[in-house]
């Protein structure tokens, strides 16, 4: 199997090591670990989520629909809002977060049009 980045990630890596008290530092490490396991799983979940976002792109392109639904995102926009309320998380945060991955989403599936229709529906997004 092949080495990737991933595989030489040191979680113990810091430039605090040697700055900082022992039980501060394990305590620090600790916390980071938690961290770096939310972020793989973010990584793996926006694997999934692009996954089925690619499988919409080709049913749009089949259909010749377009790549954008603006009504779904506003729509999303605000549920996603308000579950960030209710998670004490910045909904301007969360709301720049899926604006980023919506635009994501937008321009592959432009991309799945163009490949699949030579381009007519790329300009209605």
């Amino acid at each position: 199997m092949s080495e990737t980045p991933a595989d030489d990630f040191d979680p113990r890596a810091s430039s605090l090591s040697g700055t900082v008290a022992d039980e501060v530092m394990s305590e620090l490490l600790a916390m980071r670990s938690s961290i770096d396991n939310i972020d793989a799983t973010l990584v793996y979940l926006l694997a999934e989520r692009f996954k089925a976002t690619q499988r919409v792109g080709h049913l749009k392109a089949e259909h010749h629909l377009p790549p954008a639904d603006p009504g779904r995102e506003v729509a999303q926009i605000a549920r996603l809002r308000r579950l960030a309320e209710d998670a004490q998380l910045d909904p301007a945060f969360a709301e720049k977060f899926l604006n980023f991955i919506i635009s994501e989403v937008i321009r592959h599936h432009q991309a799945i049009s163009e490949t699949r229709n030579g381009g007519s529906n790329a300009a209605e997004a």
